[in-house]
């Protein structure tokens, strides 16, 4: 979901509306009209939820088609969040948006997906996922019903659709002109859950969509709230939440994206989208009714934050967690494990050995660098960046100075500290696939997730009216959350980087 791009046509309501229509309709739709007329392309429509035409190759009877057929291989690699409360409550939210929405007689489907993951996609056809990490940092109905009401706008406005009849559209194209369409489309971080879906398409949706198409699914989001009785007003404000989110990213491990996709500027001073927001607030005969926030509060107390018992069920492998250091990391199976206070080492008497230590950053140097000076290791073979679960890092193989064995070593920064590893290798006829193993390991260091422990304790989501006196560096210090907790409490309750709740307003910490 991104911000910029050309605001669409939301639908008209009034005649004064009308008169605004073609004044909205991006110039890439006259390019459009003007393919409708070439006698090879016969697959034109209009675009149900802006009245613009569209090239597409396929009909409705096909999309709905696709979108089970996608749905069912979503469900055989992704894992449903099993509480049927919270998805009743979500499904009544998501339906309230699609009964107004320019596709009403879609049959939709709302899925929550076991992940910690900060997104949501959709699929052809009515079928709208949001993960239940992005659930953790919602702070309203009206921010729920933004999130739903976005990927219902994707639905409606066939934004997966177009996508695949422009690849079509490029390769007939190019066979008879030369001419190639490419089509831009959003790169937010998601971790691994793109790589795990199935479904190309549902990979499509969680990478997000041009910037044109994201800015277009926010206009018809807004109008659908308005229409069901939200203020559109929350749109500006579940994006605020996301775009924190990535600033955060960016300032704990130099990353950026998310959800919503990359941000130009903050969504409270991009101009198109609060132009969007704001002729849509106009539409008339629309008040908000839809400002009680108990059910929302009673749904989402409990719910798990971070990764939980169902989405960690199927990890059989040796993983170790260093709960006082916050990080977890998998050694190869069957390797012996002796740790202390702020040392682990895990060994094989017939394979080798990884010794992991920490000590706090001092300097800022890169990976490859504080190996070279701080671990004073200055010939490095198969020398290579780590970047992996937001953490940066550099591993290689050297010979050690103490057993002339080869070694596998490397340095990863989390948080204010750098974990260093010495990994050697004492069986010298396996040396190659031993290194593949270790390097394996390492590659699978990162920090706990809030609520993933060694038992399985999973923390959760608790809802408490703030005191008078209520300070989050204060609540920070007793929290649960490993990592940097105060600036994850602020991100979890809309006020990150600075602010303070008042006397009686409701904020979730974590239990």
């Amino acid at each position: 979901m991104e911000t910029g791009g050309t605001m669409t046509n939301l639908a008209v309501t009034s005649s004064a509306e009308s008169s605004t229509l073609a004044n909205r309709i991006p110039k890439a739709a006259i390019l459009v009209c003007l393919f409708c007329q070439l006698p090879f392309l016969t697959s034109c429509a209009v675009n149900p939820a802006t009245g613009s035409p569209n090239l597409v190759f396929m009909s409705e009877s096909r999309e709905k088609e696709i979108g089970l057929e996608e749905h069912n291989k979503v469900l055989s690699s992704m894992s449903l969040l099993e509480d049927e409360e919270l998805l009743t409550y979500v499904r009544e939210v998501g339906n309230k948006a699609a009964a107004v929405s320019h596709r009403p007689d879609l049959e939709y489907t709302f899925n929550i997906i076991d992940s910690p993951e900060i997104n949501a996609f959709a699929l052809p056809g009515g079928y709208v996922y949001v993960n239940r990490g992005l659930l953790t940092f919602m702070n309203s109905e009206a921010e729920l019903a933004a999130v739903l009401s976005h990927e219902i706008g994707h639905i409606t406005a066939r934004h997966a659709v177009q996508q695949q009849a422009r690849g079509r559209l490029a390769q007939t194209a190019a066979t008879v002109g030369g001419f190639v369409t490419a089509v831009a489309t959003g790169s937010g971080y998601v971790g691994s859950q793109i790589s795990e879906a199935a479904s190309i398409w549902a990979q499509t949706g969680l990478s997000g969509f041009s910037r044109d198409h994201e800015l277009e699914a926010d206009s018809l989001a807004a109008e659908y709230l308005v229409k069901a009785g939200y203020d559109p007003a929350a749109m500006i404000e579940v994006i605020t939440v996301l775009k924190n989110q990535e600033d955060f990213n960016r300032l704990v491990s130099n990353t950026s994206g998310g959800y919503h996709g990359l941000f130009a500027t903050h969504p409270r001073n991009d101009t198109r989208l609060q132009q969007a927001i704001t002729q849509v607030g106009g539409i008339s005969g629309n008040e908000i009714t839809e400002a009680d926030d108990t059910k929302f509060r009673e749904s989402l107390d409990g719910l798990v934050i971070g990764q939980s018992q169902g989405s960690q069920a199927t990890d059989a492998r040796n993983r170790y967690y260093q709960a006082l250091l916050g990080y977890t990391v998998v050694f190869p199976d069957e390797w012996l494990i002796d740790e202390t206070t702020t040392t682990v080492t895990a060994s094989n008497a017939e394979q080798g050995s990884i010794h992991i230590e920490v000590q706090r950053i001092q300097e800022n140097l890169e990976p490859r660098v504080f190996i070279r000076d701080e671990m004073g290791i200055g010939a490095l073979q198969k020398s290579e960046k780590l970047e992996q679960y937001r953490l940066l890092g550099h591993t290689g193989v050297a010979v050690s100075p103490e057993t002339g064995n080869t070694e596998r070593v490397a340095a990863i920064y989390l948080g204010p500290r750098v974990f260093t590893f010495r990994a050697e290798i004492t069986d010298a006829e396996a040396s190659d696939e031993i290194d593949e193993q270790l390097l394996a390991s390492i590659r699978t260091f990162r920090a706990i997730q809030q609520g993933e422990t060694a038992s399985g304790t999973e923390a959760k989501i608790k809802f408490v009216q703030a005191s008078e006196f209520f300070d989050f560096s204060v609540v920070a210090q007793s929290s649960r959350i490993a990592n940097y907790p105060e600036e994850s409490l602020r991100l979890l309750n809309g006020y990150y980087p600075r602010g303070t709740p008042e006397a009686g307003e409701w904020v979730k910490l974590i239990e």
